[in-house]
């Protein structure tokens, strides 16, 4: 949420980010219905004046046993008329309240101008794999190997829903275990086991509401979301709350399920593992300094990484342009890894600075030194998520066989085994 001051103040600036983004919104209205709730506060606190000067009247007339009727005839009718724009302004202030959370953030000034194909390329890790026989799709391997049974899933849920059986369920453990580790332990990230259900404030602080509500699972009869990632329960773990200065970076990290329901999305891309509606993910959020958060951003990237050069996979590091960027986001880098067999990079990875977003629509602050209070800025990044992460890793470590090797620093996690293969 931007403030509603700043837009005031620096509306060229918002019509040029909303411009930059390709975002509609009706800035015009905005802040016309503004002005007009400026103007009706500016003539209730005028009638209020009068009526406490009247009845400073009133209590002297009763006093020198004056007949106050008059007087007191009058301030009900302006006691009514005050009740009367008290009401129209209550109007405009929901809809502003409602207008407000529908404006994006404002692109950081090195995001690259433009749609997608704007997307900058910042740097490459690793070499993709070169093969002596045709890489199979991991659909295929997966199918091979039996790890991973859609047709299974299904007939339980519905279609997009991924099993994973035997070493595929090994596996995926394996990996949230391998990951949770490196970012508690070497990264300084506090693990956090959060419910997978959030509330619509949460939801709403976040940023997934309202403008993304078709894309989530609601219960029906409670209104409890299922987690689209958990960056919203952490990220809303200090909702309303005043964090210490020296605190500052407070850094968690959380596994949970992610659940999407990607509505409208279909065709080729979503076969397999490449667009499910759940999968599982590593969350890295950061409640960082103002003055700070940047290079906390370029921290938060790196250990993201360090995921994928742990599994030695091969990746790439985008930075999002402004037709690209997300909702809430101020900058944003994607880690894409290659998929041999799609002969694609594969995003595994969004890291973004929301800057002051978030906290103000969650109203989290920290108090400095001079004892004022101010918003966070708020950082996220999957640290990684597993879906794609799988399909890059039967992909780019598969044998001619159909079996795939497991990289180096994952076997601890499997009691030693070395690769994958049909039983």
């Amino acid at each position: 949420m931007l403030d509603i001051k700043f837009i005031r103040e620096n509306r060229k600036k918002v019509e040029e980010a909303l411009k930059r983004r390709g975002a509609s919104f009706d800035l015009e209205r905005f802040l016309k219905l503004d002005e007009e709730r400026r103007r009706l506060l500016k003539e209730v606190e005028e009638l209020k004046a009068m009526r406490n000067t009247a009845s400073k009247e009133i209590g002297l007339s009763l006093r020198e046993k004056k007949d106050p009727t008059l007087k007191k005839e009058e301030m009900r009718g302006v006691s009514q008329k005050i009740a009367d724009l008290d009401g129209e302004v209550g109007e405009i202030v929901s809809e502003i309240d409602e207008l407000s959370y529908l404006i994006p953030n404002i692109p950081h000034s090195s995001v690259p101008v433009g749609d997608k194909t704007a997307n900058r390329e910042i740097r490459r890790w690793g070499k993709e794999r070169k093969f002596s026989f045709k890489p199979k799709h991991h659909l295929e391997l997966s199918e091979h190997i039996g790890i991973i049974d859609f047709k299974m899933a299904s007939k339980v849920t519905g279609s997009n829903f991924p099993l994973f059986i035997g070493d595929g369920a090994r596996l995926e453990r394996a990996l949230i275990r391998m990951m949770l580790d490196l970012h508690t332990q070497k990264h300084g990230y506090l693990e956090v086991s959060p419910p997978f259900l959030v509330n619509r404030a949460s939801m709403t602080g976040t940023g997934q509401l309202p403008k993304f509500e078709e894309d989530m699972y609601r219960l029906k009869d409670d209104d409890y979301f299922l987690v689209p990632t958990a960056e919203v329960p952490l990220t809303n773990l200090h909702r309303d709350e005043i964090l210490k200065e020296e605190e500052l970076p407070v850094k968690y990290a959380a596994y949970t399920p992610c659940f999407r329901r990607e509505a409208g999305s279909y065709g080729k891309e979503t076969k397999g593992l490449t667009r499910v509606h759940q999968f599982d993910k590593v969350e890295l959020v950061k409640f960082a300094h103002p003055e700070k958060s940047y290079e906390e951003h370029e921290s938060l990237l790196k250990d993201a990484e360090a995921v994928l050069q742990l599994l030695e996979l091969p990746y790439r590091v985008v930075v999002l342009s402004t037709g690209d960027l997300g909702f809430a986001a101020s900058k944003c880098y994607d880690i894409e890894a290659h998929a041999p067999a799609a002969g694609a990079y594969l995003e595994v990875s969004s890291c973004s600075n929301f800057e002051e977003f978030q906290a103000r629509r969650a109203n989290i602050k920290f108090r400095d030194k001079d004892g004022a209070s101010r918003f966070v800025h708020t950082l996220n990044g999957s640290g990684v998520a597993l879906a794609r992460t799988v399909i890059c890793l039967l992909e780019h470590f598969q044998e001619a066989d159909g079996s795939v090797v497991l990289p180096k620093a994952l076997r601890p996690y499997l009691d030693g085994q070395e690769r994958l293969q049909a039983r």
